[in-house]
């Protein structure tokens, strides 16, 4: 498979998610989206028709045998993403998982191991860390041209007008801003400067029990971030990352970001980096590289890198105190 010319996509979980992901696959040519599954045989269909997909299970279990496929892309539900990522990979099949990788850090390192032990890829979907804006920025920080990092700003807010019986707010689905949404601006903090010495975490809650709107304080050595993730209220969805000598602002949205500017010695200096597609194909690309380069994880969002963001994300968890049991 690594040698052939095409590597073979299934997809479960035919979401919204699942539609952006398969739109931007067709863009890549050497990519062939196969099969998709979902436990209701008119959706599988539908979603086939759609983008032209050979075959349509209704199971996941049957797409997990399909020996044709390499990769599966899971986007269900929070809930499930890790006995399915365990599954597939016991099936011999490389695996993109949806973020977050899971609901626990507990389950996040079984799915690691599972990895591990079939000498399979596994990546969590962080597609935000593979866009052009997002490189480029790490690459100018890195070589210090804001100077030492200071602080960063990142929200991710949208209003939803209806929460009742919504799976954001599902608990049993592993509902809530939280994993749902904050998990980006968490992510962004991460990447740029590592893991916190502590966290201060606050929250808004729904009637279920998950949390509506939360903030967070990452606390630095030298430096602080103050995060914010909510369905209630909308946000200018901007991220601010600032220096010593300058900082940079991630265009609006900014997890998808086309672009970003520079402020420095009170000069803009601003950059436009379209994304290819929507923006999932520049993941899609990396789990062709490392499958094709015998990987099992990516040099740019590793396995380790997967369990360190959970961990932040289950302190806050506890802080907070959501759980889905």
């Amino acid at each position: 498979m690594e040698n052939s010319s095409t590597i073979k996509w299934g997809i479960i979980g035919l979401g919204n998610i699942a539609n952006q992901f398969a739109a931007d696959l067709l863009l890549i040519k050497d990519a062939t989206l196969i099969a998709a599954a979902s436990r209701d045989k008119n959706k599988a269909d539908a979603f086939a028709k759609r983008y032209n997909i050979q075959k349509a299970y209704d199971s996941y279990d049957a797409l997990f045998a399909d020996d044709e496929i390499d990769i599966v892309y899971i986007a269900t539900p929070h809930d499930s993403h890790a006995a399915l990522s365990i599954k597939a990979l016991e099936n011999g099949k490389h695996v993109l998982c949806e973020k977050p990788i899971a609901l626990s850090h507990a389950d996040a390192l079984k799915m690691v191991e599972a990895s591990r032990k079939h000498n399979k890829f596994f990546m969590e979907a962080f597609w935000t860390r593979f866009i052009p804006s997002v490189q480029e920025v790490l690459y100018k920080i890195n070589n210090g041209i804001i100077g030492d990092l200071k602080y960063i700003k990142a929200d991710f807010a949208c209003l939803i007008q209806e929460l009742e019986g919504n799976r954001m707010t599902d608990k049993k689905l592993g509902g809530g801003a939280l994993f749902d949404i904050g998990v980006y601006p968490l992510f962004l903090s991460y990447i740029v400067l590592g893991k916190p010495k502590e966290i201060t975490a606050k929250s808004t809650y729904h009637k279920t029990g998950v949390d509506l709107q939360t903030t967070m304080i990452l606390q630095y050595e030298n430096a602080q971030a103050v995060l914010h993730a909510g369905f209630i209220s909308e946000s200018d969805m901007k991220a601010t990352i600032s220096g010593t000598q300058g900082r940079i602002e991630l265009n609006s949205p900014w997890y998808m970001a086309d672009g970003y500017s520079i402020f420095k010695d009170n000069h803009e200096a601003a950059f436009n980096l379209p994304n290819f597609g929507k923006g999932y194909a520049h993941e899609a690309l990396e789990c062709h590289y490392c499958i094709r380069n015998n990987q099992i994880e990516s040099h740019q969002w590793s396995h380790q890198n997967s369990l360190d963001l959970s961990e932040i994300v289950e302190e806050i968890k506890n802080q907070i105190g959501l759980s889905f049991s």
